[in-house]
């Protein structure tokens, strides 16, 4: 992709972020007009303005810091050390805590009803199911917890820690979600083997992560299952071994020195552990069984040669399309928006349960959703996955807001309700103290998701020298049969 279109991604990127906030904050605007309330301000992003323009006595203006929006209504809570502003007018009328409560609700309304209209998009146009639709383990890592616990390839799993799973990976009610979810000292699995039930237990880890980064979520050591069939023959300066045995695009191995295949991650493994001797295929070509022997090589190319990329190959590649399931769904948009306050409400669960392994650190923040956005758009069908992601997000944005907490929008409804009931507002000394502690509370955090945000793109392997797109293989063993 050219640094051109980069950057337009990244400015689609920016000008989603701020239709969100706008609408978010266009709801509270249009609101507190509604019920008569003074508006000084309707501004992106906080802090002092870097751009501002005053109409019909509103300011509007766009902030220094991209921490969201605001409208500022002093009428409902005062806020101007966070805010950026300073009103010394007069004192206002006061509202009625009906009118507080309107008013902000409004925001996390209007943010529900973009997600419901996203939602009707995608229900049109339809989105990638993007999902590894089996429950079938694929391999067993060597030296793993599911190893150690006696979980092998082939194993259909149909429970995990007592929750029925229906995939391999792509929702709640899949194996990947539920392993890294788990709440106990152990993972109970049910599986199906050879037609047999058992209900089998295992450990798990979590890998090491550098302190900018977040922590890892447990895992056990088990990959999903999806057909080793040849995308293509990898081009070469003189024949490959997969060439030499006379292989084709289009072939599934099902079987290596007799040993039924249910991933190419098990290929890798056996050979790894076989070396450059010679191995005895399985292959499906047509709906017909051919059985073919090749020797595993490793490139004579300088690549190759470096100890840590040296490794037997038979000289092809895998359709990797195989694993997933990218067909396009069209779910209703009621559907949509169960599905996402579900996720919510498990994220939020998680995250405050003492037993769970998700921690705060595991949330994304304005830069994490804005990558994630990034590179959703360089995916093919990438629209179709941001209209399913703007659902999500819009749903987030109006479920966190209703936290009963000062600064958002359900402590205000929690603080109008508390007038109603006493008969009188609070104290507004007080009231601005709790705001202004809140708010820095939150920027705060938003600042420590930020930098595991930032940690994301630092502490992976660098590319270094890539291999060669012809490679040089040795001449044919002796022992080779054709």
């Amino acid at each position: 992709m050219s640094f051109l279109s980069q950057v337009g991604l990244i400015l689609i990127v920016v000008v989603i972020f701020n239709i969100i906030i706008f609408v978010h904050e266009l709801g509270h605007f249009l609101a507190a007009r509604w019920r008569g309330l003074q508006v000084d301000r309707f501004q992106i992003w906080f802090g002092k303005p870097i751009w501002k323009k005053e109409i019909n006595g509103v300011q509007y203006g766009l902030g220094w810091l991209p921490f969201g929006g605001f409208v500022a209504l002093p009428q409902m809570a005062p806020m101007e050390s966070i805010e950026g502003g300073n009103r010394d007018e007069k004192p206002l009328p006061k509202v009625k805590p009906l009118d507080k409560i309107i008013v902000a609700f409004a925001g996390p309304l209007f943010s529900l009803l973009l997600a419901f209209a996203a939602a009707l998009l995608v229900w049109q146009v339809g989105k990638p199911k993007d999902a590894i639709t089996n429950t079938v383990i694929g391999v067993v890592e060597k030296d793993s917890p599911a190893e150690k616990a006696g979980l092998l390839p082939g194993d259909k799993i149909l429970e995990v820690d007592d929750h029925p799973v229906k995939w391999f990976q792509g929702d709640l009610a899949s194996v990947s979600e539920r392993i890294m979810l788990t709440k106990n000292d152990q993972v109970k699995f049910k599986i199906e083997r050879n037609g047999e039930i058992i209900t089998l237990s295992s450990e798990f880890k979590i890998d090491d992560t550098a302190i900018w980064q977040r922590r890892a979520l447990p895992k056990v050591g088990i990959r999903s299952s999806w057909p080793a069939v040849i995308q293509s023959l990898s081009e070469g300066k003189s024949s490959s071994p997969a060439q030499r045995a006379g292989l084709k695009p289009g072939d599934e191995i099902v079987a290596v020195n007799g040993e039924n295949i249910y991933s190419p991650s098990r290929i890798t493994q056996i050979l790894k552990e076989n070396g450059e001797k010679e191995i005895a295929l399985k292959i499906k070509r047509d709906g017909q069984l051919i059985s073919k022997s090749l020797t595993p090589l490793v490139p004579e190319d300088e690549y190759y040669q470096d100890p840590k990329n040296k490794r037997p190959m038979m000289g092809f590649l895998f359709d990797v399309s195989q694993r997933y399931d990218s067909q396009k769904v069209y779910p209703n948009p009621f559907a949509q928006i169960k599905d996402s306050l579900m996720q919510m409400w498990v994220t939020i669960t998680s995250v405050v349960s003492p037993k769970s392994k998700v921690g705060v650190d595991q949330l994304a923040g304005p830069v994490g959703i804005a990558k994630m956005k990034f590179q959703l758009l360089q995916m093919e069908d990438g629209w179709y996955r941001l209209l399913f992601l703007l659902v999500l997000f819009n749903v987030n944005l109006a479920v966190l807001n209703m936290l009963p907490f000062p600064v958002l929008d359900g402590g205000h409804i929690v603080m109008a309700f508390s007038e109603m009931l006493s008969g009188k507002p609070m104290n507004t000394r007080f009231l601005e103290f709790v705001q202004t502690g809140f708010a820095l509370l939150l920027m705060c955090f938003i600042l420590f998701i930020t930098t595991k945000d930032v940690g994301s793109f630092f502490g992976g392997e660098s590319e270094g020298v890539k291999p060669p797109k012809e490679l040089t293989w040795p001449a044919a063993p002796a022992a080779q049969v054709e």
